[in-house]
């Protein structure tokens, strides 16, 4: 089959492919806009494409049988583009580095080895146990609680009691899990976001999510609560989030998802139209909380597992349509 890689994203996942997938395929790499010489062409041509983006402005893909994102989210693919009989499908693998990501966030402010590094080195015991201006708070006293609970979420329910931690959490379809000690149905958020210390969304990006954390949602939360993006920025209102911080009613925000991202046009951009950088009480990353090496061998192995599924005439896993 012609199996072909469409942007930067999907190019990340190129390497090494080959081997996983076996002989017999035809597997190139196109660039984001198509405007190489005979990119265009590649592109149509395509049995399986792995790609993050599809819209009007590409070709018309008449051969396509699989679409496979290298990745959960799907929400820049137009699916009203594939051809009739083509399925779509998405990756996971990445809730083992997200879950990583989000504790290395909330675990900064409670145990302060840059800074007692920092003052050690300079002779000072800023932090001696037996101070008692140097006693440390604690995360596992806190709740946490994960809007959404797909992958991402349950992996990070398993490190949030391993820690001690009570768990909330809120979705769309009814959640069963001896890690969750209360669950919510979404209509009750606002009721949700005032019982926890810190809210991760997890919500995949969909009408009905879309700035589903509005105003009237934070203000709901805890004063002094924490908010952890790790969804889709649009999933959590841009204005009304940082509206929230600036007036410190949450303490602190963790945002890896964002509102505006780097083109191929404009490859250096601020991620929102409002200044979150002067404000001093979120971190701001750049959506790279998945992306790690573990992260790529799952979601490739998954493609590959896939794409011999597709030629031996079996069914998908992660099929979407």
């Amino acid at each position: 089959m012609k199996i072909v890689f469409h942007g930067q994203n999907a190019g990340g996942f190129r390497h090494g492919f080959g081997a996983l997938v076996g002989p017999g395929h035809e597997i190139v790499h196109v660039g984001d806009l198509l405007d190489g010489p005979g990119e265009a062409a590649q592109f149509a041509a395509a049995e399986v494409l792995i790609g993050t983006r599809l819209d009007a402005s590409m070709p018309r893909l008449e051969r396509l049988r699989l679409y496979h994102a290298p990745a959960a989210g799907t929400d820049m693919i137009d699916t009203a583009r594939l051809p009739a009989g083509a399925a779509l499908c998405n990756c996971h693998g990445h809730e083992f580095a997200i879950a990583e990501y989000v504790f290395a966030a909330l675990l900064a402010p409670h145990v302060p080895l840059s800074g007692a590094d920092a003052d050690l080195r300079r002779g000072e015991w800023t932090y001696w146990a037996g101070r008692p201006n140097a006693l440390r708070t604690e995360l596992g006293s806190q709740t946490i609680g994960l809007l959404g609970f797909g992958h991402i979420a349950q992996a990070i329910a398993r490190c949030a009691r391993a820690f001690g931690m009570r768990v909330h959490a809120a979705n769309r379809s009814p959640v069963r899990s001896a890690d969750v000690d209360r669950a919510f149905a979404l209509p009750e958020l606002h009721d949700f976001l005032a019982s926890v210390d810190i809210a991760v969304v997890t919500l995949p990006l969909v009408p009905e999510t879309q700035g589903i954390v509005d105003a009237a949602a934070l203000a709901a939360m805890r004063p002094g609560a924490v908010l952890v993006n790790v969804a889709r920025g649009p999933v959590v209102d841009e204005q009304a989030l940082y509206d929230a911080l600036r007036r410190r009613h949450l303490g602190r925000a963790v945002i890896d998802t964002w509102y505006r991202y780097p083109t191929p046009a404009q490859p250096v951009c601020a991620p929102s139209r409002l200044d979150f950088a002067a404000l001093d009480n979120v971190l701001m990353t750049p959506h790279m909380s998945g992306w790690t090496e573990g992260t790529v061998r799952r979601r490739q192995q998954t493609m590959a597992d896939n794409i011999r599924r597709l030629d031996q005439g079996q069914p998908l896993v992660n099929r979407l349509q």
